[in-house]
């Protein structure tokens, strides 16, 4: 398996400006999925350590004071936890995101698109734009999550995720109400869009999905990673994309990956977004 660096201009290569009104619009939706319209103005709501939680959340009750922690330049790699943007995805990995879903209209791939595991729901918006953007009123945009955060760890089943904490997160807890407003907010709340809601291992072997282009998976933990792979892969056609948001900062999920590729035989070469993300495109069989 070797993974490569991907090509800039796949990327969406900074100082490139855009040339017509599509371009324009979906340079400006991500800017405002992001944040970074806002130049790093944004920033992560102050965690503060247990010891004094209790006291630091009395004090945000009772003055109505929330205090924020800001990080130049991490908006732009996606290491932060954003307070307001609607999407963690940083700006490299949304705009490798628009290209294998503008690659995929192009090269007439055929399939729908999903996202397993999609917190305030903006990579899904992205790709929903980029569809009205090239007017194809013919596929859907998946949106799959449980809306509740995580499941607690199975290490009976799966060993990787032991001790695995995402559960006891309820930031990563996004309700469906929340996300189909965020739609609504972009004008992007129609038909073409379907959600998906509950356990991957429940919802995803018995979605009424019949063909895929794009899979993006981050679902951060090795069995939800696991789970969407089985129960979705199998769809994606030749010359869809597989991304995978979490491949070079979590564990559980790359050792998921690597499972999965290994007992797949997949030998397409993964190319690298950025410090975590990842994608490969599905060859022909």
């Amino acid at each position: 398996m070797t993974v490569s660096q991907v090509p800039e201009e796949a990327a969406g290569a900074p100082g490139n400006a855009p040339h017509d009104l599509r371009e324009r619009y979906l340079d400006l939706l991500r800017s405002t999925l992001t944040f970074s319209l806002w130049d790093g103005r944004d920033g992560t709501a102050w965690a503060p350590r247990p010891a004094v939680r209790r006291l630091a959340d009395l004090f945000s009750q009772r003055a109505g004071v929330e205090i924020v922690r800001t990080v130049a330049g991490q908006r732009g790699d996606g290491r932060d936890w954003p307070r307001l943007a609607h999407t963690m995805t940083g700006v490299r990995r949304m705009e490798s995101l628009q290209y294998c879903v503008e690659q995929v209209l192009r090269d007439g791939v055929a399939g729908d698109l999903i996202e397993t595991g999609v917190w305030r729901g903006g990579s899904c918006i992205l790709m929903r734009g980029v569809l009205a953007a090239y007017g194809d009123t013919e596929r859907t945009v998946w949106v799959a999550d449980s809306f509740e955060g995580l499941p607690p760890p199975d290490p009976a089943r799966y060993a990787a995720d032991a001790g695995d904490t995402h559960h006891q997160n309820r930031a990563l807890a996004v309700s469906l109400e929340e996300v189909r407003d965020n739609f609504r907010r972009y004008g992007l709340l129609d038909g073409q869009v379907r959600f998906l809601k509950g356990w991957f291992r429940d919802t995803l072997p018995a979605a009424p999905i019949d063909r895929l282009a794009v899979l993006r998976l981050d679902g951060d933990m090795y069995e939800s990673t696991v789970d969407a792979l089985r129960g979705l892969y199998p769809k994606l056609s030749p010359g869809g994309f597989c991304v995978v948001d979490d491949y070079g900062a979590i564990e559980g999920c790359r050792a998921a990956v690597d499972d999965f590729r290994r007992t797949a035989g997949i030998e397409e070469e993964i190319v690298r977004i950025d410090w975590t993300g990842v994608y490969w495109r599905k060859a022909a069989r």
